[in-house]
């Protein structure tokens, strides 16, 4: 697949690069997909939910009443599960929510991930992204040069740029990502994929291994 390559201004250049077909023109595995997706948003998880049992709350062990006579059922501790104010049965414990999945299939995942965009000519190739500051209107400035503005895109840098990174943090649609970073969900989440300078390079020397 050959794509031309364009400016900041929006306008195309005289490079063309082609695209690896190992990479960018496999045929999709869905399955790969899923698990990949499904690995990275369980991985998001804090796990860090918690609720006190009955050993931890506090209150006193003395038996509330007797045993027998009452007419009710025996009880032996105001931390009984049954009472308000008791502790929790079987309450959320904090845990990990990581899958494990396979390096082979994760890199399956990404390469049909972007086999994707290329059929749906959702990727484009950008010559340089540089910024003098740290201004978000001049990153939506040069969306707006590539007519992305009101679309989800995913720019990849070759490194990080702090100034890149810092001007697109505060906008919802667009992310921007390193690419040794490059990750399914972000791929299959965004519209348009904006590959900078030689991240695409990157990319396929990656995926390839």
């Amino acid at each position: 697949m050959e794509l031309t390559v364009y400016n900041n201004e929006g306008n195309k250049t005289s490079k063309t690069v082609k695209l690896d077909a190992e990479v960018f023109g496999i045929e999709p595995n869905d399955h790969a997909i899923y698990l990949d997706v499904k690995s990275y948003l369980a991985a998001q998880r804090q796990g860090t939910h918690k609720s006190k049992e009955r050993n931890e709350i506090s209150g006193s062990t003395r038996k509330i009443k007797r045993q027998k006579g009452t007419g009710g059922a025996r009880a032996g501790s105001i931390k009984n599960p049954l009472f308000r104010g008791g502790g929790t049965v079987f309450g959320p414990r904090p845990h990990a929510y990581d899958l494990k999945v396979n390096k082979k299939v994760k890199r399956l995942a990404r390469r049909s991930a972007l086999s994707y965009k290329a059929q749906g000519n959702g990727i484009m190739l950008l010559d340089a992204l540089q910024m003098d500051s740290v201004k978000t209107s001049s990153y939506v400035k040069l969306l707006k040069n590539l007519s992305m503005d009101t679309s989800k895109t995913l720019v990849v840098l070759p490194s990080h740029d702090q100034k890149v990174y810092l001007s697109a943090r505060n906008l919802k649609k667009h992310t921007v990502r390193v690419a040794s970073d490059l990750n399914t969900y972000d791929i299959m989440n965004c519209k348009n994929l904006i590959f900078v300078n030689n991240a695409h390079e990157i990319v396929q020397e990656m995926l390839k291994k």
